[in-house]
C-alpha cells in the first residue's frame, strides 16, 4: 500500500507539471493562493477579511469618512504573512473582488508611493 507522504509527493509533482501548462489561463487569484501555497481555510479567511472590511469601508464611506488608511493597516496587519499586501490587493483588484476596497487601498498605496 502507498504511503500517505508518497501520494503526496505525487500529487505536488503533478500540480508543478500542470501550472506551467495552464499558463494565463489560470486566474491570477488562483496562482496567488497557490504560490503563497495556503490552505482552504487560509483562503476563507482571507475572503472574510475582505468581506469584513468591505462592508466597514460602505458604512465608514456612507457616514462621510474620506480617510481609510486604518482600514489599509487592518487588512495588512491580518494579511497571511506569506501574501504580500499590493501584490493581493493587485490580485484582488484585476478579478474584480472587493473593487471598491482594493481600488481605495490601491489609491492610498499609491500616494505613499509618490
Amino acid at each position: 500500500m502507498e504511503s500517505i507522504e508518497d501520494r503526496l509527493e505525487r500529487l505536488e509533482y503533478y500540480q508543478s507539471i500542470i501550472l506551467p501548462l495552464l499558463g494565463d489561463k489560470l486566474s491570477p487569484f488562483y496562482q496567488l493562493i497557490m504560490d503563497a501555497q495556503l490552505t482552504k481555510k487560509e483562503v476563507d479567511d482571507l475572503l472574510r477579511i475582505c468581506e469584513e472590511l468591505s462592508i466597514e469601508y460602505k458604512k465608514q464611506k456612507a457616514e462621510g469618512f474620506v480617510g481609510f488608511a486604518p482600514l489599509l493597516t487592518q487588512f495588512v496587519g491580518m494579511l497571511h504573512p506569506r501574501l504580500h499586501p499590493e501584490t493581493t490587493i493587485d490580485v484582488l483588484a484585476k478579478e474584480r473582488k472587493y473593487t471598491p476596497l482594493m481600488n481605495e487601498f490601491k489609491g492610498i498605496i499609491d500616494k505613499i508611493n509618490l
